[in-house]
C-alpha cells in the first residue's frame, strides 16, 4: 500500500530507487558494502562475535551467585536462543550475501525487521521481548567492534564510491535519522539518487549542502524511519517536502517523466559551462567553485569555474579519530588542488571547525570547550586556530608552500575583533619566517576574511584596511544577525536570507569593499541561488562562489542581466518592507 511522509523540502529535484536504511542505535555502526571476495569473511566475523557472546552468555549464567533470583538465568537462556535462532543470524547472513552489508550493517538492518515484527504483536509479554532482541544485538555489535577496532569503522562508508559495484540495477536513495556533513561530500561519487531524514531543518548544514550539490532530499520526516522498511521504493519530492512509500504505477511514471524533464533542463544549462559569465551590458562576473576535497578541483574546471573561492579545509581535519592532518600530509593535498586547477586561483579556508562541524578530542583545552552550551558561540574557526597556535602555523605553512605551485589565496573564517587581526597577520608572518629558516620555497598569497559575523560587517573599513579582499559568508552571517541557530528544528523557519537587516548588511559590506578597490565574493548559499543572482549584481558583487553544480543556472541569470538597471531595482528591494516580495515583481526570484 502506498503512503505519503511528509518532511522539510530542502532541496529540490526529484529521486527515485529502493529505500536503503542506516538504523540508529545505541552503539555506534559502521555501514559499507563488501566485495564479493569478503563475504565469506564478512559471515566469519559475525559467527566470530556470535560464538563470543554466546561464551560471554554462558560464563555469566555459569557464575551466577547461588541466591540470584531465577529470572536471571531464563533471561540467560532467553538470549543464548535468540543468538542461535535464524530469525537473527541467519537472516543477517541473507543481508550480507545478497546485499553485500558489513556485518554490523546487516544485523542492524535485521534488528529493524524484527523490532517491526514485535512492535505489531498484540500480546504485551511478546511485545516486550523486543528489548531482549536489542540486548543480543548490541553484544554482538561490540563484539564486531573490538574485533575490528583497527579497521575503518567509518559510517560515511555507506554512501562512498565502493557502493557503486553493489547497487545492481535498481538506484538507491539513503534513510536515516540523520545525514553529517562530513557524509554528504561522499553523494557526489556515491550510488544514492537522494535521502530523507528524520531530523534537520531547511537551514541545517546537511541541508545547505544537500541543495548546493542538486542533491533531492527532505528533512525532519520524523516517521520515514519507522514507516519505510528497507527496499521499498520511494520518490522523493525535493520541491513539495514528501516522501511517496512504494507509489502506484501510475504516480511513478508521473514522476519519472519530471525527473527526465529535471534531467533534460541540467543538459541545456550544461552548454553553458564554458561560456563567460558576462551580463548584458558587458560586465565580467566571476564564478567560483567551492570545494571540500582536493579531488573536487577537476569537477570545479569541468563545472567551468574560473577558480576556486572556498576550499573548506576543514573536511581534512574530520574524521579521523582525533588525529590531524600533519603539515606533510595537508601540503599535499593543497598542492593537489592547486595543481588541479591549471593555473586558476584557489582560495584556502583555514580549518572552521565548530557547531555543526565537530572535531574529535585535541586537547585539554577541547576538553574544557567539548559540551559548550552553544556551539556556534564557542571556540570555533579562527578562535579556535588561535587557541591551537603550533596547529594554526602548521597549516599556514602548508598553505604557503602549496603557493609555490599555483595563484593561492587564504581565507580566515569568523574574524570579529582588531586583536584577531593582529594575531592572523602575525602567524602569518611566523610561518613565513619559518619556511625561510628551512628554505622551503612559497609565493605571494593574498589574505582575505570572512565576513559572517555582524561586527565584521558594520567595521568593514577596518578589515580592508588589513585584508587584501573579503569573503561573505551568508549562511552565518544570516544567523548570526538574526539569533538563530539554523541547526536548532525549532526556530530554523525563521531564519531568513530576505530579511531587511541581512540584506543592509550585505549591501553595505559590498559597496564598502568596492570602494575601498578590494575584492570582494560571496561564498554562502546566497551565491548559488538564482533568485538572490541579480539583487547581488545589482548591489555590485561581482564575483560569486558556490558548488559546481550551481555553475552553470547562475551563469544564465547573470547572461540575461542588466547590471546598470538592476542598481535602481535594488535600491526599491531594499526599502521595501517586503524585499522577498518585491523581488519577486522586479526580477522574477523565487
Amino acid at each position: 500500500m502506498s503512503i505519503q511522509v511528509f518532511g522539510m523540502p530542502v532541496s529540490r529535484g526529484v529521486a527515485i530507487g529502493r529505500a536503503v536504511l542506516v538504523a540508529s542505535s545505541r552503539v555506534d555502526v559502521a555501514h559499507y558494502f563488501v566485495p564479493d571476495a569478503e563475504v565469506d569473511r564478512e559471515i566469519e566475523r559475525l559467527r566470530a562475535a556470535r560464538d563470543e557472546v554466546a561464551q560471554e552468555l554462558t560464563v555469566l549464567k555459569r557464575d551466577l551467585p547461588s541466591d540470584a533470583p531465577s529470572e536471571l538465568s531464563a533471561l540467560m537462556d532467553v538470549h543464548l536462543m535468540l543468538l542461535h535462532d535464524e530469525s537473527l543470524t541467519g537472516a543477517t547472513k541473507t543481508w550480507i550475501r545478497e546485499r553485500h552489508y558489513n556485518a554490523e550493517w546487516a544485523l542492524s538492518a535485521q534488528l529493524e525487521v524484527l523490532a517491526r515484527q514485535f512492535d505489531e504483536m498484540e500480546d504485551d509479554y511478546l511485545r516486550e521481548r523486543k528489548a531482549d532482541v536489542e540486548q543480543v544485538v548490541e553484544r554482538l555489535l561490540r563484539s564486531l567492534a573490538r574485533a575490528n577496532s583497527g579497521a575503518d569503522g567509518s559510517a560515511r562508508a555507506v554512501i562512498g564510491q565502493g557502493a557503486r559495484d553493489f547497487a545492481g540495477e535498481d538506484p538507491l536513495v539513503l534513510v536515516a535519522n540523520d545525514v553529517a556533513p562530513a557524509d554528504m561530500l561522499q553523494f557526489k561519487r556515491s550510488v544514492f539518487t537522494g535521502f530523507v531524514t528524520d531530523v534537520g531543518g531547511r537551514t541545517s548544514h546537511t541541508a545547505i549542502v544537500a541543495r548546493s550539490m542538486d542533491i533531492p532530499a527532505v528533512v525532519g520526516a520524523r516517521e520515514a524511519s519507522r514507516l519505510i522498511r528497507q527496499d521499498d521504493w520511494l520518490v522523493i519530492d525535493g520541491d513539495a517536502g514528501v516522501v511517496i512509500v512504494n507509489p502506484s504505477p501510475i504516480v511513478l511514471e508521473e514522476y519519472r517523466f519530471r525527473q527526465r524533464a529535471s534531467e533534460l533542463e541540467r543538459a541545456r544549462l550544461d552548454r553553458l559551462r564554458f561560456t563567460p559569465a558576462v551580463t548584458l551590458d558587458g560586465v565580467p562576473v566571476e564564478l567560483l567553485a567551492n570545494i571540500e576535497l582536493p579531488g573536487d578541483a577537476a569537477g570545479a574546471v569541468e563545472a567551468g569555474a574560473v577558480g576556486v573561492g572556498l576550499f573548506r579545509s576543514e573536511f581534512l581535519f574530520m574524521n579521523r579519530d582525533g588525529n590531524l592532518p600533519d603539515e606533510e600530509e595537508q601540503f599535499e593535498s593543497y598542492r593537489a588542488a592547486v595543481l588541479a586547477m591549471e593555473g586558476l586561483p584557489v582560495t584556502i579556508r583555514t580549518v572552521d571547525i565548530g557547531a555543526d562541524k565537530p572535531l574529535e578530542r585535541l586537547s585539554v583545552q577541547d576538553l574544557r570547550h567539548e559540551h559548550s552550551l552553544n556551539p556556534a558561540l564557542g571556540l570555533r574557526a579562527i578562535r579556535w586556530s588561535l587557541a591551537e597556535p603550533a596547529m594554526f602555523r602548521q597549516q599556514l605553512r602548508a598553505i604557503l608552500r602549496a603557493s609555490a605551485f599555483g595563484k593561492v589565496r587564504v581565507l580566515v573564517p569568523m574574524v570579529a575583533h582588531r586583536s584577531q587581526i593582529h594575531q592572523t597577520l602575525e602567524a602569518l608572518a611566523r610561518a613565513k619566517q619559518q619556511l625561510d629558516d628551512v628554505g622551503k620555497p612559497y609565493s605571494r598569497v593574498e589574505l582575505g576574511a570572512m565576513i559572517e559575523i555582524p561586527a565584521a560587517a558594520l567595521t568593514i573599513d577596518l578589515f580592508v584596511k588589513h585584508f587584501d579582499f573579503v569573503s561573505i559568508g551568508t549562511n552565518d552571517l544570516i544567523q548570526y544577525t538574526l539569533a538563530i541557530d539554523r541547526a536548532d528544528e525549532a526556530v530554523s523557519h525563521l531564519y531568513d536570507p530576505w530579511h531587511p537587516a541581512v540584506l543592509q548588511l550585505l549591501s553595505t559590506t559590498i559597496a564598502r569593499a568596492n570602494a575601498a578597490g578590494r575584492n570582494v565574493c560571496v561564498c554562502g548559499e546566497m551565491a548559488g541561488d538564482p533568485a538572490f543572482t541579480e539583487l547581488l549584481l545589482g548591489m555590485g558583487l561581482r564575483s560569486f562562489s558556490m558548488h559546481p553544480a550551481r555553475i552553470s543556472s547562475i551563469k544564465q541569470r547573470v547572461l540575461r542581466a542588466d547590471s546598470r538597471r538592476l542598481v535602481s531595482q535594488v535600491q526599491q528591494v531594499l526599502a521595501s518592507e517586503t524585499p522577498d516580495i518585491e523581488a519577486t515583481r522586479l526580477f522574477g526570484a523565487s
